[in-house]
C-alpha cells in the first residue's frame, strides 16, 4: 500500500514494537530508518520465553483486554488495527510456522525465537527498511511543537516522523536503558514512574533449602491487608529469595508497592477442608504404621515435607495412627494456607516487563500520536501500558507499533 505523501520516517528502537512500526511504514511507501544501538535486532525478543518467544494469544481479540492490567482502554484502536490473527497472518506470510499451546499461547513450531526474528527480518527488507545497528540516537530536534529530527553521533538528522519504541528499563542489557523516557519529558510528556512488573518475590521467610522445587496446580492469593489484589490456579517456583513461577509473575503485575503483602499457597485447591480431612483420615488409616512424614510425601513433594510438617506443628516423625483428630485440622489448615509475607519485588533489571512510562493520557489512543508534539509517535513497552503473561504483552508491542506506523 502507498501513501500520496511519502514522508522520512525515523524509528527508535529495534524491538517488536519498532520492527513492526518500521514494516508499517514503509509498507505504506514512507522512506523508513531504523535505529538501533545494538548489534542486532530484537535483542530482547531473543530471549523470551526461555528462547521460545510467546508470541501473542489465541484468545479472541476482545478477551485481551481483561488480560491488559494497566490502561486496557487506551488499546481498543491498537488491538483492532492489528490484533493476533492479523500478527500471525503477517508473521506466516515471511515464512514462520506457528503452533498453539496450554492457555492460548501461541509459539513457533520450532520452538526457536530467532525464527520469529528472522520473519520480521524477512519484513523489513521486503519492504525497504534502511536498518542502522550500534547506532544510538541522542534526542529528538522539535520546533514550535513539530519533529523536525533527530540528534545522532552529534549531528542532526532531518525527518518528518519520528516514532519512539525504545522499550522500558526491564532487562537493561538488551538496551532497554530508559532513553524514550528522555526524548518524551523533553518533548513535554508526563512519565509515570517506572516499576518491575512479571517478576519475582522476595518473602520474609527463608525458603533457600527448599530452592529450585516446582509447585504445580497449587492455588495462589496475593492480598494487601486483608484485601485480596490477585488469585489463581497454576505454577510457583521456590528459589533462593522467594518465589517465582507464572503465577507469581502475574501476582506482581498487580502489586503498588513493596509493602504490606502476603501470600497464601493453597497445596491442594481442589478439594475443601471437610474432603481434604477425609482424605488424610484415609491415608493415616492406610499407612497407620508409617512415619507422618512418609505420609506427607503421598501429598505434596517431598522436599517440602519439612515445612509442612513444620507449619502443622506434627512432628514428622510421629505414627500415623497415633495423629489426632486436632492434629489432622491443623495439617489441613497448613495445606490450605501456607502464609509468606512479601519483602519485595525483585529488582526492575529481572522484570519481564516494566509498569510506567509515557502517559497514555499524553498520546492519541487512535494513531499513537503525541498530543503535545506533531510527528512525533510512541510504542511499545515505552507507554504505561503493561499485561499479565501469555503473549499479551507482545502483542501490545506489535499492536502499537502497526498502528503507530501506520497512521504516519
Amino acid at each position: 500500500m502507498t501513501t500520496k505523501q511519502k514522508r522520512k520516517v525515523c524509528v527508535i528502537g529495534g524491538g517488536p514494537a519498532g520492527m513492526m512500526a518500521a514494516y508499517a511504514a514503509a509498507d505504506r511507501g514512507h522512506e523508513v530508518t531504523l535505529f538501533e544501538k545494538n548489534e542486532k535486532l530484537g535483542k530482547k525478543l531473543y530471549i523470551t520465553g526461555k528462547g521460545r518467544c510467546n508470541i501473542t494469544n489465541a484468545a479472541p481479540i476482545e478477551d485481551f483486554f481483561g488480560s491488559v492490567v494497566h490502561n486496557d482502554a487506551f488499546l481498543y484502536s491498537a488491538f483492532y488495527t492489528f490484533g493476533n490473527t492479523q500478527l500471525i497472518d503477517l508473521l506466516e506470510r515471511f515464512g514462520l510456522v506457528v503452533k498453539t499451546e496450554r492457555g492460548g499461547r501461541v509459539f513457533p513450531v520450532s520452538d526457536k525465537s530467532s525464527d520469529v526474528l528472522k520473519a520480521l527480518n524477512k519484513a523489513l527488507r521486503s519492504a525497504g527498511v534502511n536498518v542502522k545497528l550500534k547506532t544510538s540516537v541522542s534526542d529528538i530536534a522539535i520546533q514550535d511543537g513539530h519533529v523536525q529530527g533527530i540528534l545522532c553521533g552529534g549531528e542532526t538528522m532531518s525527518f518528518d516522523i519520528v516514532i519512539v519504541a525504545t522499550g522500558g528499563v526491564s532487562y537493561p542489557a538488551t538496551g532497554s536503558t530508559g532513553d524514550g523516557y528522555a526524548f518524551a519529558k523533553n518533548a513535554g510528556h508526563k512519565i509515570m514512574a517506572p516499576y518491575p512488573s512479571l517478576v519475582g518475590l522476595d518473602t520474609a521467610e527463608d525458603l533457600s533449602e527448599y530452592a529450585g522445587i516446582t509447585l504445580k496446580n497449587i492455588g495462589f492469593t496475593l492480598k494487601k491487608g486483608k484485601k485480596q489484589v490477585y488469585r489463581e490456579q497454576g505454577e510457583l517456583l521456590i528459589t533462593h529469595t522467594g518465589i517465582s513461577g507464572p503465577l507469581v509473575l502475574s501476582g506482581s503485575a498487580y502489586m503498588d508497592s513493596d509493602e504490606g503483602y502476603t501470600v497464601v499457597i493453597d497445596m491442594k485447591p481442589a478439594l475443601d477442608e471437610k474432603t481434604l480431612d477425609k482424605r488424610l483420615l484415609r491415608d493415616f488409616t492406610e499407612k497407620a504404621n508409617k512415619d507422618f512424614g512418609n505420609v506427607l510425601v503421598g501429598l505434596v513433594p517431598a522436599k517440602l515435607a519439612p515445612l509442612i510438617a513444620q507449619a502443622s506443628g506434627i512432628d514428622i516423625n510421629k505414627k500415623a495412627h497415633s495423629i489426632t483428630r486436632e492434629e489432622r485440622s491443623a495439617l489441613c489448615r497448613a495445606l490450605k494456607g501456607i502464609t509468606l509475607n512479601v519483602k519485595g519485588r525483585r529488582p526492575i533489571k529481572e522484570a519481564v516487563i516494566t509498569r510506567g512510562g509515557v502517559d497514555v493520557k499524553s498520546i492519541d489512543p487512535s494513531t499513537m500520536q503525541s498530543r503535545f508534539c506533531e510527528g512525533l509517535y510512541f510504542a511499545g513497552e515505552v507507554i504505561d501500558v503493561d499485561a499479565l503473561t501469555g503473549g499479551y504483552n507482545l502483542q501490545i508491542a506489535f499492536s502499537t507499533g502497526y498502528l503507530a506506523g501506520v497512521s504516519c
